[in-house]
């Protein structure tokens, strides 16, 4: 995992590092619709692979954006939620979806509902 900067010349240089690439928005916005379990996440977000699914999310959850939390079970059940910080990206999140919408709608982009079929709340 990349570390975080000791300095960044703008916030926004910073959430880069923190949600930046292909997949970590996907997670979040998923996550913070509910709590869910690794096979529930691939489901949700079909074409990311599993191997990039865990890095991801080792990488959000290392950066305090997720908790994992893991059950004493046979099979181990593990469970991944947005903690407090992780929350407050929603709105951001819903925002980006509008915008989104928008932007497709004006260039007749086709697409589906948010990945889950469903907007996060």
């Amino acid at each position: 995992m990349k570390p975080l900067e000791n300095e960044y010349p703008c916030a926004i240089n910073l959430v880069i590092d923190l949600i930046g690439g292909k997949w970590k928005v996907l997670i979040l916005w998923n996550l913070n619709k509910k709590t869910m379990r690794f096979t529930e996440l691939r489901k949700a977000i079909p074409d990311v692979s599993q191997k990039v699914l865990s890095h991801q999310l080792r990488e959000l959850e290392e950066h305090g954006l997720i908790d994992r939390k893991v059950y004493e079970a046979v099979p181990t059940k593990v469970e991944y939620s947005p903690t407090a910080i992780g929350k407050k990206l929603q709105p951001t999140l819903n925002e980006m979806c509008v915008w989104g919408d928008e932007y497709a709608e004006e260039r007749n982009i086709e697409r589906k509902e948010c990945w889950s079929g469903a907007s996060a709340e």
